[in-house]
């Protein structure tokens, strides 16, 4: 049982613009990991910080706890205009993870947002919350622990998979549940087709493909990561997921990568470098205890369960 002193001490590491980076992260997970309102208090606390990445990570961690005392933060952040838009659209996206119907008005709101990236994550909020009221259960869990904004699709075809997940006249929800379905079936056919969808229209897409190409973590998408990535006229958030599933996929070629943009101006894709370059590290390394951390990260599987599907 870990005592309140212990849980004060992580929070005050997490809250400490002093610490690495790194370390920060780490008191994230373990306190996302440990949950309750004392972990909750420090999470929320952190959001005074002026990283967009931690802020990021933060609102992500409270969706993931799917614990409803998490919500007034998460709204507050959704509303704060002066937070950056990928900080703003990820606790939109933790409010639809935690699953409680209160914020659906909220969420419709917030649908119409000026901020693309937020209206759009705030529209699959919607979606995901009346998908739940509809089934009346969270989806059946697959081979990620991760909460996801949209349940997998039911086909199992990866190349009708691929059509949808391509196919930008269909509402997002069901693209988001093709990407899924493609993340789950796993293999090098449904993760070039996912590594396609980088070049889709919509940023917020784009983001969530490099996120689950760092979940599947085959080294076919290294490729396709590593250009997006590189490309300096992308949004911001969709860089910082293709360098973080670049550290998650910890080939020579992702290391390669990440090194070529380690002082990126973009601090949010310098700080996720950093990140993704420790998380490189720690993969190749063979140190579980940060590398499954950080896994969490993409919502793999937590210490001592086995290696997530095209897992080195």
């Amino acid at each position: 049982m870990v005592t309140e002193q212990e849980v004060d001490a992580i929070g005050q590491t997490l809250v400490d613009p002093k610490q690495p980076l790194q370390a920060r992260f780490r008191a994230l997970f373990t306190l996302r990991g440990l949950g309750g309102p004392g972990a909750i208090a420090w999470i929320s606390q952190a959001f005074a910080d002026d990283s967009a990445l931690l802020k990021h990570e933060l609102a992500y961690c409270l969706g993931q706890m799917q614990d409803a005392r998490a919500i007034p933060v998460l709204v507050d952040v959704l509303q704060d205009t002066r937070q950056e838009p990928m900080v703003r659209h990820e606790a939109g996206e933790a409010l639809g993870a935690i699953g409680d119907p209160e914020v659906l008005e909220l969420l419709k709101q917030y649908s119409s947002d000026p901020v693309i990236e937020v209206a759009e994550t705030c529209q699959l909020a919607v979606r995901r919350l009346e998908w739940l009221q509809q089934h009346g259960r969270e989806p059946t869990a697959g081979p990620y622990l991760s909460v996801d904004p949209a349940p997998p699709a039911e086909e199992r075809d990866v190349g009708r998979l691929r059509e949808a997940l391509l196919d930008e006249s269909r509402p997002l929800f069901e693209r988001y549940r093709a990407m899924f379905a493609l993340r789950n079936a796993g293999g090098e056919e449904a993760a070039l087709a996912l590594a396609e969808g980088l070049h889709c229209g919509s940023a917020l897409f784009r983001h969530e493909v490099g996120y689950v190409l760092g979940q599947l973590q085959h080294e076919a998408a290294v490729p396709q990561l590593a250009a997006a990535l590189a490309r300096c006229a992308e949004n911001p958030m969709v860089r910082h997921e293709c360098a973080e599933a670049l550290g998650a996929i910890a080939r020579p070629a992702c290391l390669a990568a990440l090194q070529a943009h380690a002082d990126d101006p973009e601090r949010v894709v310098r700080e996720s470098c950093e990140v993704a370059l420790d998380m490189y590290e720690h993969e190749t390394g063979r140190a579980f205890q940060y590398a499954d951390g950080l896994e969490q990260l993409h919502g793999g599987p937590p210490p001592g369960a086995p290696p997530s599907p095209g897992a080195p």
